[in-house]
Parts: C-alpha cells; structure tokens; sequence
C-alpha cells in the first residue's frame, strides 16, 4: 500500500510507462468512465488524463488496509486546458485496491460523485447539473 502512495502521489508523464512497478499486467480497473482489465489499457487512461488536463496530481488524505487490500481516500487536483486555466480544480474521491501474491495491485476501483465533482464545474453542462439539482431538492 504504501509503495502504491508513494508511486501515485508522484505520477508524472514520464512515469506512466511504468505502471507495471505497482500494477499486475492482468489488473480489473473501473471508475466512472472507465473499465479496463488491462495493465496497457490503465496506461492509456493515465496518459490521456495528461493530455486532457493540466497539471493533473494525486494526494493520498487516508488508507485503511487489511490483509491484501486497502482503501485510500484522495483529493485528484488539475486545472482544465480551456476552460478557465487558472482555477485548481479538486476531486475527493476513494479507491478500493486489492493486492496479488506479488503485491501487485490486481483490482483498482475509484469510488467518486462525476456529477458533484466534474459535472457541475463544466461550462453549459454544469448549469444544466445545478438546474437539476434545485428541481429534484424542491
């Protein structure tokens, strides 16, 4: 778990490629837009999240682990390309990982609100979220 913190919390571009260091090349991974359930498909991801976001970067808040598995709760930091650069954008979300025999992460799922988080902070779509929102709370 914590060799997974360390590698995570200091993701960068260049790192991608290395993946392998903390996930098994069979690995189950699934968040609200994606789910893959391999090693070079989770590298896709993550170097798509560096083409489509600026400055992306995890922070680890908290880790509960027990045996071979864990759950880590993070705040995933980015400012958007276009849509004004300059504000520091922040997802609180939470993953549940599972280890294999050779502490591989084998089974990553992230837990996090798309419409809270991301929805609502989107240029048109985010009015139409907080429109939604109001009607569905009254």
């Amino acid at each position: 778990m914590t060799r997974f913190v360390h590698f995570f919390e200091a993701l960068r571009p260049d790192s991608v490629a290395r993946l392998g260091e903390v996930y098994a090349a069979d690995v189950y991974f699934k968040d609200p837009f994606n789910e893959v359930h391999a090693l070079a498909q989770v590298q896709q991801i993550f170097s798509h999240m560096y083409v489509a976001l600026e400055r992306p970067r995890f922070v680890v808040t908290g880790q509960v682990g027990e045996g071979h598995e864990c759950f880590l709760t993070w705040d995933f930091e980015f400012h958007f390309r276009k849509h004004h650069p300059t504000v520091l954008r922040t997802i609180r979300g939470t993953s549940h990982l599972k280890f294999n025999q050779a502490g591989l992460v084998s089974y990553h799922r992230d837990y996090w609100d798309a419409a809270d988080e991301l929805y609502e902070k989107l240029p048109l779509l985010g009015s139409l979220m907080r429109w939604l929102k109001k009607r569905v709370n009254t």
